[in-house]
């Protein structure tokens, strides 16, 4: 056991933060999950089998511990409230009205979309990371992503008729379907 905390604590310690926090956006629930990975590292050691296996064996139990910590922000922060992105504080156009359109039919996608949506529009996570934390494939978290965006595309498309900059920002538009359960312009 010596000679794995040595080792962990020596060499690998940079490569298992750097690691963490890519996958974390605070780096204070960064150094929480490092915490949690070397309590769990120590305490459950011994049944190591293979000295070989160490890195990919402490790499699960950090991939185990971020997965953790997501899941249980997700029952803190329910996605039905995710924040403005960046491009809607600029008031001088519609983006800031379509948006609380966007969040209510953020809501109406199916949980494995809403969440792949949330986790990389809003959270900011990368799709590689989304792959990892999700323990998808590259591909499989990209098609997820690219099919949530088409879903929120079409709901858009149903409700409004929009004009945009050559930035992307709405400049106007117009409401299609009074009715639409989530579009309340």
């Amino acid at each position: 056991m010596n000679s794995y905390g040595d080792y962990i604590s020596g060499e690998f310690a940079g490569h298992l933060k750097k690691f963490i926090s890519k996958r974390v956006p605070s780096p204070q629930d960064a150094e929480d999950i490092l915490q949690e990975v070397y309590y769990k590292i120590y305490r459950n050691i011994d049944r190591l089998n293979d000295a070989g296996k160490v890195n990919a064996w402490i790499f699960q139990i950090a991939r185990n511990a971020i997965h953790d910590y997501y899941r249980a922000r997700r029952q803190e922060e329910p996605f039905a409230q995710p924040p403005e992105p960046e491009a809607v504080r600029d008031d001088s156009n519609g983006n800031k009205e379509i948006s609380s359109c966007l969040r209510a039919m953020i809501d109406h996608l199916p949980d494995k979309d809403r969440e792949a949506i949330v986790l990389t529009e809003y959270k900011g996570l990368t799709q590689k990371q989304l792959a990892e934390l999700l323990g998808l494939s590259y591909s499989g978290a990209k098609s997820r992503v690219q099919r949530a965006q088409k879903r929120l595309k079409k709901m858009l498309c149903e409700c409004c008729s929009l004009e945009l900059d050559r930035r992307g920002n709405i400049i106007e538009y117009k409401v299609k379907v009074k009715s639409n359960p989530f579009c309340d312009l």
